[in-house]
């Protein structure tokens, strides 16, 4: 359940939410007729309250030509509407109000958030509905925002290995990398238009494609009348927008794909492995299982542990998998001791050919793995304001029922279901290795031993 950081067999995606009976005891739901659904969360530490609002929008609904600009629109969110006629007005409203506000884009959802006084709710959702329904798109606001949006990608670019994870990106989707790249394309987002972001507000900003949340010191039944008296005029849409724009499949990969590339600025070796693995619309039970097996491969005892870093094979490995409602990547990373690379990498290939073995990992290995997730569940609920973001991205990929009971499904999970996951989506299946080596090293290590063409 990687996140940000992507749930539900066929049948129980389809059921509306509402249908849904097993929420914690201060979380109360509620759809308005105009189909926005409506979700708080009680809970009185501190006299704050975080209202956020959740689109099911995102990469996943872009093409080339749009690829970045449902994060445009993200950006563009905080800016000038109907009642806030500029972005200097808008920051004054913000000051007075007391708010701090933030909102991301990933794959398969966008959201915007507000935290203020909860003596300030009623201001704070008049920002919000003002926000969401009647932005203004000015042309130079939108010329404004291009420095902010260039830091965002030099940020990116900075990272040693930006270019492998494109590249790596690429290969695993092919035609769909623009539906898993959420950051999106620069030139497309530069050359953005009102009339482009205008377009993503008519297919999916709508009431009955979104999500109210709030959560803090609130009480629902207040809060539900109150929503409804500012958002109950919000018009719903005639139509599903992803039965109009259906979401393309995902290709299968072919094989095995190897490409190796070096970097003047990466200090050491990077390699990348990955598989196709389990959504949510299809094989609920694997995406449990692959958080399981996934924990297991990070604790120092496991076999991939000792026979790769304790042995000095390599500085780090690591397993994961991300849940999404269309094909979530299991991704396994490899930093190689640069003079025992051979060595490590056929190391981690014989340990792959092993998982299904019924005695690769032990029975307490996979309760520890157990108990660390519940842990980390735990611990991202400390703050009701960061906790209900997790809350929409569930919500947005599946149903809040799949995160609410995530930590009593994990405990169900069995040996088998492992074995099925791994079996299913990794021992001998289509996959795609990438390796970054510094370019200092090209010459030092001949990588065509390990199958990869050697870099110009």
């Amino acid at each position: 359940m990687k996140k940000i950081l992507s749930i539900c067999a066929a049948g129980m995606l389809v059921m509306n939410i509402s249908a849904q009976t097993k929420l914690p005891s201060n979380f109360f739901f509620k759809e308005l007729p105009n189909g926005l659904d409506v979700l708080v969360i009680e809970d009185n530490t501190v006299p704050l309250a975080t209202i956020e609002i959740v689109v099911k929008n995102g990469a996943y609904t872009e093409d080339s030509a749009f690829n970045g600009l449902s994060h445009m629109y993200e950006h563009m969110f905080f800016k000038a509407n109907k009642d806030i006629p500029s972005q200097e007005a808008f920051l004054k409203r913000v000051n007075e109000l007391g708010i701090v506000f933030n909102g991301t884009t990933s794959n398969e959802r966008v959201n915007y958030f507000i935290t203020l006084s909860n003596g300030k709710l009623d201001e704070g959702m008049r920002f919000m509905n003002s926000a969401i329904r009647y932005p203004l798109f000015l042309e130079q606001e939108m010329k404004n925002e291009n420095p902010v949006v260039d830091g965002e990608f030099q940020r990116a670019e900075s990272n040693p290995y930006y270019f492998l994870f494109e590249d790596f990106g690429r290969a695993m989707w092919g035609a769909n990398y623009y539906r898993k790249n959420p950051i999106g394309l620069h030139d497309v987002i530069l050359s953005c238009t009102p009339e482009k972001m205008n377009v993503i507000k008519e297919k999916y900003y709508y009431p009955n494609n979104a999500m109210i949340a709030i959560a803090g010191d609130v009480k629902h039944d207040e809060i539900f009348k109150k929503v409804e008296a500012v958002f109950g005029d919000w018009k719903a849409m005639d139509f599903d927008p992803f039965e109009r724009w259906p979401i393309p499949e995902v290709k299968p990969l072919q094989g095995e794909t190897k490409f190796a590339m070096t970097s003047d600025i990466a200090q050491v070796p990077l390699i990348l492995i990955g598989y196709h693995g389990p959504d949510t619309r299809g094989d609920l039970q694997s995406t449990y299982a692959a958080d399981v097996f996934s924990f297991i491969m990070q604790q120092a005892s496991c076999k991939l542990q000792r026979e790769l870093v304790e042995t000095g094979l390599a500085y780090q490995v690591g397993v994961s998998y991300q849940t999404e409602k269309h094909t979530g990547p299991v991704q396994i990373v490899l930093v190689p001791n640069p003079m025992k690379m051979q060595e490590a990498y056929d190391v981690l290939w014989k340990n792959i050919n092993e998982w299904s073995n019924p005695d690769y990992y032990t029975d307490e290995q996979m309760q520890t793995a157990k108990n660390l997730l519940a842990i980390q569940d735990s611990y991202g609920k400390e703050s009701t304001s960061q906790y209900i973001h997790l809350v929409t991205y569930w919500w947005a990929s599946a149903t809040i029922d799949y995160y609410t009971n995530y930590i009593e499904n994990l405990q169900k999970v069995t040996r088998a279901d492992i074995t099925k996951y791994i079996n299913t989506y990794v021992k001998d299946k289509p996959h795609v290795v990438g390796l970054m080596m510094p370019s200092s090293m090209n010459d030092m290590i001949d990588v065509t031993t390990m199958g990869f063409q050697k870099p110009e």
